[in-house]
């Protein structure tokens, strides 16, 4: 083998303190040799505001983020700070499936039908379990609530959707304080965004809000579009909760320059621009679609299950469609948390258009230059249970939290645990190759999904199991039909009739 440079023999002094690991250096390039970070290039977020790193590079940056398996080289593992950033006590488990640190990588878990997708029972996380000290090793609900892991598909037109949604409920509620100050009595107005009802709110002549008639929204009125109860705003925030909770991997914007919160003996672990790299591949992710039976029976039944899954009521809450104004997303978020970047924090936030950019398929364009967002949900939580049928309220721990939004000083009314009932309408654009189901993706067919409805479902479920066995298998052929597609693909696609159905189609 020809050496292509001189290389200084012996161990290299490692950053932050781990000692053990071999690694060699070549003198000339200042290239490491042996063990090393997963990611051994961090992106400066001022390089990505001007530009100097393209959206083509910084997605391309993104996916290695996503996929990288981190090491302690690059400070996986949080020995002394928990999921949730406070300090734990040490000599507790490296990795724990129930508390984490959980995952090694993103796409360990988003995999299926490929990286960003969703994951199987297997890759089920404990929601809340990684903020207790010491760890919990018990999976029971009264420490945590199972969640299955959801694909990430089509992310960037929710978090839009959700922003347009939620300048539409704060302008409401604004109007009707201007209105309460003028006329020195109480304003109510109904809520609504996009055609979906969230209740009222009334605001008093001192400005402070009665939520009582506030439905399947925070009090603070901020659609939060991630995690199963609605619990996170933006991809960012999620990226920025999940590199710490999954991999103990802890990023500036969060934690702080030059800290080491979690105790591993490394810092600046994420830098700014490298979480504006890995939301933006996730905003950019392709646009789930149709995949359309090559049997022409089944086709012709998809048709009609379309029509029935309408007449039914499944699109009260399963909207088909939203239109949403803006196709451009920006980062950050607007009403993104202290602890995660804000636009104010930035020279000029990153662009890209959702109808133009990214992988194929993408939202479709309307002649006025608006985009359609075909996801099957309204964005809003519901509570889907009754005294007949409690299965999706099994949880027992409040997840969520008011944005910047003091309920002492501006509500009339203390703010409540969440219900633990509510979950965020599931998106369906997704549903044919996303099993399994459930909120703890327990139920293996999208019939056992529909049995479960009740609460406010109630309704819609008996009148679908009061169909005809053929109509009612036409509904799940339609949703069969809706799934997250190959980049490059139309967003209408004809089976293959020489593959069988699981093949990959890449």
């Amino acid at each position: 083998m020809r050496r292509t440079g001189r290389v200084v023999v012996g161990l290299a002094v490692l950053v932050g303190g781990y000692s053990g690991l071999s690694r060699l250096k070549a003198a000339d390039d200042n290239v490491v040799i042996g063990e090393r970070p997963a990611i051994e290039v961090h992106l400066d977020q001022a390089r990505i505001e001007t530009g100097e790193v393209s959206l083509k590079d910084c997605l391309r940056r993104g996916r290695i983020l996503f996929e990288a398996v981190f090491n302690k080289l690059d400070g996986q593992g949080r020995p002394l700070s928990t999921g949730g950033g406070a300090p734990r006590l040490a000599g507790q488990p490296a990795f724990l499936r129930t508390s984490g640190a959980d995952s090694n990588s993103c796409a360990g878990c988003h995999a299926q039908p490929r990286t960003g997708g969703g994951g199987d029972f297997v890759a089920n996380v404990f929601v809340l379990a990684q903020n207790r000290d010491p760890v919990t090793f018990s999976v029971a609900g009264a420490f945590s609530n199972e969640r299955n892991t959801l694909a990430m598909m089509g992310a960037g037109p929710i978090e839009m959707l959700a922003r347009e949604m939620t300048g539409d409920l704060i302008a409401i509620r604004e109007a009707a304080r201007a209105q309460a100050r003028t006329t020195g009595v109480p304003a109510t107005r109904p809520l609504s965004a996009k055609g979906v009802s969230f209740g009222s709110i009334t605001v008093l002549p001192s400005g402070k809000v009665d939520p009582s008639g506030i439905i399947g929204v925070d009090w603070d009125l901020i659609v939060k579009p991630f995690h199963q109860k609605g619990a996170v705003v933006s991809l960012r925030e999620f990226s920025n909760n999940a590199m710490n909770h999954h991999h103990g991997m802890q990023s500036v914007e969060r934690f702080g320059k030059d800290t080491d919160p979690d105790g591993d003996g490394l810092m600046n672990e994420l830098t700014v621009g490298d979480i504006t790299a890995v939301t933006l591949f996730q905003a950019t992710l392709n646009t789930p679609g149709r995949l359309l039976p090559a049997n022409r029976a089944r086709r012709e039944a998809a048709e009609r299950g379309e029509q029935v899954f309408s007449t039914v009521g499944c699109v009260t809450c399963h909207r088909p469609s939203m239109v949403l104004n803006n196709r451009v997303f920006t980062e950050p978020n607007p009403y993104n948390q202290a602890g995660n970047l804000r636009p104010e924090d930035v020279s000029r936030p990153v662009t890209f258009d959702l109808t133009r950019d990214g992988p194929e398929p993408r939202l479709e364009r309307t002649r006025d230059g608006r985009a359609i967002v075909r996801a099957f949900t309204d964005l809003k939580r519901h509570d889907l249970t009754d005294a007949d049928e409690g299965f999706f309220g099994n949880e027992q721990l409040a997840q969520g939290r008011l944005n910047g939004f003091d309920p002492d000083s501006n509500f009339v009314l203390p703010a409540p645990p969440r219900p633990v009932a509510q979950f965020l309408t599931r998106k369906l654009w997704d549903a044919g190759n996303s099993a399994p189901y459930g909120h703890r993706g327990d139920l293996t067919t999208l019939t056992e999904a529909i049995h479960y409805h009740a609460g406010e479902a109630r309704a819609v479920r008996d009148a679908y199991f009061g169909l005809r066995a053929e109509d009612q298998a036409a509904v799940i052929e339609f949703l069969k039909t809706l799934q997250i597609l190959p980049d490059g693909s139309p967003l209408v696609v004809v089976e293959d009739e020489d593959r069988e159905p699981h093949e990959d189609r890449r």
